[in-house]
């Protein structure tokens, strides 16, 4: 997976590529040249004593050196460009995949984890891939070209890169091997640690609540112990490698001046030949050293890559249509032909057999037990999900071919629980409609009874807002959501339990106005109070899954038991006769 991502994503980027290939090439090929230009300085300027020799051949090497540090320099930057474009590029198609995705498929994943994977499992494969441009073009030209450069200067003691060379090697894969298993083990950690901390952050007040901090905290801490003994682990192993490549490297040259002085001691061998050959000894093994830590890289990015592909090649079920319907013959209408939906791996349905019709304009509302499947119901109108079995239909259209930008701005949703963005009042409301004038929030928030609040806020349409809503009420929130549904300018309005935070003056004035100002807008309604619901076109009872009951509200009260005992619990038994 991480050779197919890192070829798709650095395709496009390919003159940069091969800039750092010439580049590096360039820098690779005056690092093998500097070691003979100085043995030439030594055997033929300082031991003859010619000091012209010696500052010619002296100032071309610094030439040398300066082209070298300006090829890196530039091979550097081509690099570091390609690998950010790689990051850039990569996380964004994972957020337009993850803003794709149904609520199985985030829940499958989890918003921990989609988080992790498109920040650190990114930046794992952009750091491959800039290490990569650099180091694992550079290494194998140092150490091959190292070893010809070596044996040109001196066969006899090639041995001893004949030894030095495979025990480094060996090294390295034994500790690589070990590594691997760890990097997976340390990322899968990684999202057990943002999961914890972003349930703790949501549910703060839950915690403080019931007085569990304690707990949580220690909660945080196994999960953050259990992280570092992973990371330690890695980074033991990981240093343990330099050690060892000095101690190989500090053998390999006490070799090389012990059996290299007998040479120079016979005559057959000068000195500065012998230095030479000492610096590609270190340029060879330097190579292997950057080839070795790059192979450590690798697991980690490949880990990183695999969870990353996962993501990318999920086939989500609100897939677009190939042929969409971009037009609506029934604005507004609404239509359930014996829908059902399983969960997978799930044994029962959660909603079976679900057959009713809202006209344009009409109001239909859906009561039930908890856990009997509203939600779920109303998530099939803007396919939040898809059905298993039946249609949906939106506006004489089944949903599952409908142009999905179409479909959804025909339809305001105000979620059970209201979210709302950092930012403004009036930049929340615009979210579903960027040209929405002042004057139209403002009427959008009479119908939502919020602009009294709104108004006595500092600011007003300009207030802060801050992330979630976490600075108004539960009830100015929803009022807030409610209007900005209303701002969208739909032609259906699904209301998932979002009266439940009012008080029920404001609910029936809000309800009122809603009927008063939108009489053409289709409202279908999620509610748990019974006064809520009762004047509405229809009312749709589930139980356990099933429709039981469909009718008025005085309709319900003589032929539905459900219905009967629902009104009966809230009301008393005197409102159900």
């Amino acid at each position: 997976m991480l050779g197919k991502l890192l070829f798709r994503y650095l395709k496009p980027y390919w003159p940069l590529l091969i800039g750092v290939l010439v580049f590096q090439f360039l820098s690779a090929l005056a690092s093998l040249y500097l070691p003979r230009l100085n043995a030439d300085i030594i055997d033929k300027g300082v031991s003859q004593g010619d000091v012209g020799y010696i500052w010619s051949n002296g100032g071309f090497m610094l030439a040398i050196s300066l082209g070298q540090i300006i090829a890196s320099i530039i091979a550097t930057y081509f690099a570091a460009r390609a690998a950010m474009q790689l990051g850039r590029d990569l996380r964004n198609d994972i957020y337009q995949r993850v803003s794709g995705f149904s609520e199985r498929e985030v829940s499958r994943f989890g918003p921990g984890s989609l988080i992790t994977r498109n920040t650190n499992d990114v930046q794992q494969v952009q750091m491959l891939a800039m290490m990569a441009a650099t180091f694992l073009i550079t290494a194998p030209l140092l150490a091959i070209g190292g070893i010809i450069m070596a044996l040109q200067q001196d066969v006899g003691l090639s041995w001893i890169i004949g030894v030095s060379v495979p025990v480094l090697l060996v090294i390295a894969g034994l500790i690589i091997s070990r590594m691997v298993p760890l990097f997976r083990s340390y990322q899968q950690k990684l999202d057990g640690v943002n999961r914890i901390m972003r349930e703790q952050l949501t549910g703060i007040r839950v915690v403080r609540a019931f007085v569990r901090e304690p707990i949580e905290e220690e909660r945080f801490r196994a999960a953050n112990t259990d992280i570092m003994v992973v990371g330690r682990k890695v980074g033991s192993l990981f240093v343990l490698l330099f050690p060892l490549f000095m101690l190989i490297l500090n053998v390999t040259t006490i070799a090389v001046i012990w059996f290299g002085a007998v040479e120079v001691d016979k005559g057959t061998v000068q000195i500065g030949t012998l230095l030479a050959f000492m610096q590609y000894i270190g340029l060879i093994l330097g190579g292997v050293l950057m080839a070795s830590f790059m192979m450590m890289m690798i697991p980690r990015a490949a880990v990183s890559a695999d969870r990353i592909g996962e993501v990318l090649d999920v086939e989500t079920t609100l897939a677009r249509p190939e042929n969409p319907v971009a037009s609506f013959p029934a604005p507004g209408a609404v239509e359930f032909r014996n829908a059902s939906f399983t969960y997978p791996g799930a044994e029962q349905p959660v909603l079976s057999g679900i057959t009713f019709r809202a006209e344009p304009g009409e109001t239909v509302a859906i009561v039930g037990s908890t856990g009997a499947g509203k939600t779920t119901l109303v998530s099939f109108i803007p396919r939040l999900f898809d059905v298993t079995s039946g249609e949906v239909l939106v506006g004489g259209v089944d949903v599952r071919h409908a142009d999905l930008d179409v479909l959804w701005k025909s339809i305001g949703l105000v979620p059970q629980r209201p979210f709302l963005f950092a930012g403004t009042v009036a930049s929340n409301l615009r979210f579903g409609r960027e040209d929405a004038t002042d004057e139209e929030l403002w009427h959008a928030l009479e119908i939502a009874q919020g602009r009294e609040f709104v108004a006595e806020m500092e600011g007003g349409l300009s207030a802060r807002i801050a992330q979630g809503g976490t600075n108004v009420s539960g009830g100015q929130r929803q009022r807030l959501a409610i209007a900005r549904a209303i701002v969208h300018n739909p032609g259906v309005l699904v209301f998932d339990d979002s009266f439940s935070a009012l008080d029920l003056t404001t609910d029936a004035n809000l309800r009122h106005a809603l009927w008063r100002e939108l009489p053409e807008v289709t409202k279908i309604v999620v509610a748990q109070r019974v006064s809520t619901i009762t004047d509405a076109d229809r009312i749709v009872v589930l139980d356990d899954g099933g429709m039981v009951g469909l009718g008025t509200h005085e309709e319900l009260l003589e032929a539905s038991q459900t219905y009967r005992e629902i009104v009966e619990s809230q009301l008393g038994a005197e409102a159900a006769r």
